[in-house]
């Protein structure tokens, strides 16, 4: 069915907000690279500095879609991006590592606004939303491969402060756009009822629907997807510097003319590309395969595969990038399966609130894993960080199989799923 023209505005408005979120997060692995040579601290501080950059991109979650309730969904948007291409700019200007902590959590503080406010607009204001999400995670990816991508390519040419400055004009851009966009929000409510602003949780309300959540398989979801975030933000983060110190990609011939780029940026960047085609086939299986299954079998696979980076890594270049690859492509398939999930052993009702601490546990506590991983590579060998990274799969892999052995005790079978919950990062 063709979308109407408020659920067009709604999604060409989030599509962008989505894309830039990932844009700007991607793209920060990329500068770890330079700051690391560019100031005299070690990986194991710098990874501090980093993580206090992304944690608040998880933890603001929940009061994000709070305020979002209270204030309205465009509004709140339109400060995300605002706030993030402000903080690049504040990047821009960093002449320390102090300056840059301040822009990083800036940032973070910014970012974590998007997820909350922009899946609540698209399930309020949107009657298709089954194909807007699909196009909202669409935009998510192309972000999350473009914004490591222009900022590698840009670092061949220009000082790491101008890429900054120059990567927040896209959400300037997305600003001045989102103040020209006309869409009513609240489409597809039902008449009678009230989803407007002004109506966010009370503190009683919040407490008592976040205890019922957590007396529920929502609490081993919850766990679930931490571990999730500890892999997927500890690999993400350091992968870039790793393939950068790797013999194999390091003593690459450059062609003449061309000696600026660094080969580990692009295996990073097509990794990401890879992961479009991993998000789009997880969320295909998810209508043929419990979430809870097919978790197991994608951690499991998730914890082999950081192990196997050791190894390959002495196979030479095209066994390292075939191994990037396939990460890629398990990393991101794993997404709709979490995601779903969260439908399946929630209520409608407090869906909201249920996927506001699926992106802290995500986002939040995960980024913890960028803290745990600068001080493991610092002090230990690659082979102790991949072993962490592949001790959070499975640890992931024992709870998704813990969650399966007792779907009849956490399951409530005459309750349907919701597929259109089944929203992307």
């Amino acid at each position: 069915m063709a979308l109407n023209d408020n659920d067009r505005s709604i999604a060409g408005f989030t599509m962008a907000g989505h894309a830039l979120v990932h844009w700007f997060e991607t793209s920060i692995p990329i500068f770890l690279v330079v700051w690391l040579a560019e100031f005299d601290v070690g990986v194991a501080l710098f990874g501090l500095i980093v993580a206090l950059g992304y944690a608040p991109f998880g933890l603001g979650a929940l009061p994000g879609g709070i305020l979002a309730d209270r204030y309205g969904t465009k509004r709140l948007i339109l400060c995300c991006l605002a706030g993030m291409s402000a903080a690049f700019l504040v990047l821009s200007l960093a002449t320390s590592i102090y300056a840059i902590a301040v822009g990083l959590v800036l940032w973070g503080v910014a970012a974590s606004i998007y997820h909350p406010a922009g899946l609540a607009l698209i399930s309020t204001g949107v009657d298709e939303r089954g194909t807007v999400f699909a196009w909202h995670g669409i935009a998510g990816n192309a972000g999350i491969a473009l914004g490591p991508f222009v900022a590698a390519t840009l670092l061949i040419f220009l000082e790491w402060q101008l890429v900054a400055a120059l990567l927040a004009v896209p959400g300037f851009l997305a600003v001045v756009y989102g103040l020209t966009a006309s869409f009513d929000p609240t489409a597809a409510v039902e008449d009678g009822v009230d989803a407007g602003p002004d109506e966010a949780l009370s503190l009683s309300e919040l407490v008592s629907n976040s205890r019922a959540l957590f007396a529920s398989a929502f609490a081993i979801i919850f766990v679930i997807v931490t571990f999730e975030g500890l892999y997927y933000r500890g690999m993400l983060t350091y992968l870039p510097e790793i393939l950068h110190d790797l013999e194999a990609v390091a003593g690459l011939a450059i062609p003449e003319g061309l000696e600026g780029i660094d080969p580990g940026h692009y295996i990073y960047v097509g990794l990401l590309v890879v992961g479009m085609a991993g998000q789009y086939a997880g969320g295909k299986l998810t209508d043929r395969v419990e979430p809870a299954r097919g978790m197991t079998v994608i951690f499991a696979v998730l914890a082999v595969l950081a192990l196997a980076f050791v190894p390959v890594t002495g196979m030479g270049l095209l066994a390292i990038t075939v191994l990037c690859g396939v990460f890629g492509f398990f990393l991101f398939a794993i997404q709709p399966f979490y995601q779903n999930a969260v439908a399946v052993y929630t209520p409608a009702d407090s869906r909201g609130l249920s996927y506001g601490y699926t992106y802290l546990g995500e986002f939040g506590l995960g980024s913890a894993s960028i803290a745990i991983g600068g001080f493991v590579l610092g002090g230990f060998s690659l082979a102790a960080f991949f072993a962490l990274i592949a001790g959070f799969g499975l640890a992931g892999m024992v709870l998704s199989a813990a969650l399966l052995a007792g779907l009849d005790r956490f399951v409530d079978s005459d309750r349907p799923v919701d597929a259109d919950a089944n929203a992307d990062d």
